[in-house]
């Protein structure tokens, strides 16, 4: 248990949910930002799915990582990442369609993602089976709490509602209160990323000088 829960294993974990998170300090996967986070809910399957390619292809690709030839090794990487996209893509189909449908190609595009790819790359391919799973999952899980807080104030300011139900009571809109469309558009995503980021950055460097 001791080996399990060692300080490399806990770093892993822990360093992408903030001071290594790969969106807010890396600047990846800014791009997932602008086109799924327009509700929680899609965001949060987003985040799901991502976690789960990025665990299990860590763990297989470190697994594998002494038999792979150097020259072909990024073309085994897609291959993993391609095929758990596949078969995350059809569980999504199967379980939770209006989703699939509203997430479209994105899903699709999990494979280009530059998370997965750095992580199979810097980690997978120089650790152990169970360091490289921690790690995909903490910066699954990092990348997810960015992908939630973008997604709660577009879906909050934009539309008035969170998960598709309606928060802001009849009243306030009764009183003069709008739904800001401007939280539907793309580029409100990457000013709230922007916000996100500044702000991660000021709290730890405030920690930082203590």
């Amino acid at each position: 248990m001791a080996k399990l829960l060692s300080d490399k294993t806990r770093e892993a974990f822990m360093g992408p949910l903030n001071a290594n998170n790969p969106v807010v300090v890396q600047i990846l996967g800014i791009c997932s930002a602008l086109a799924v986070t327009v509700q929680l809910k899609n965001a949060l399957v987003m985040g799901v799915a991502v976690t789960v390619i990025v665990a299990l292809a860590n763990v297989v690709i470190s697994a594998l990582r002494n038999t792979i030839p150097g020259r072909i090794r990024i073309i085994v990487q897609l291959v993993v990442v391609a095929a758990l996209v596949t078969l995350v893509s059809a569980i999504l189909k199967a379980f939770l369609y209006d989703v699939s449908v509203a997430l479209s190609v994105y899903i699709g595009l999990i494979i280009t993602n530059c998370i997965l790819m750095g992580r199979l790359e810097a980690y997978a391919m120089s650790n152990g089976p169970w360091d490289s799973f921690m790690d995909g999952l903490g910066n699954g899980l990092g990348y997810t709490w960015v992908l939630a807080v973008i997604a709660f104030v577009r879906e909050l300011l934009g539309s008035g509602s969170i998960f598709g139900f309606q928060v802001i009571p009849d009243w306030c809109y009764e009183h003069g209160y709008v739904n800001n469309g401007m939280m539907m558009m793309p580029a409100m995503a990457l000013i709230l990323a922007g916000c996100i980021i500044w702000a991660h950055r000021a709290l730890n460097d405030k920690e930082d000088k203590k």
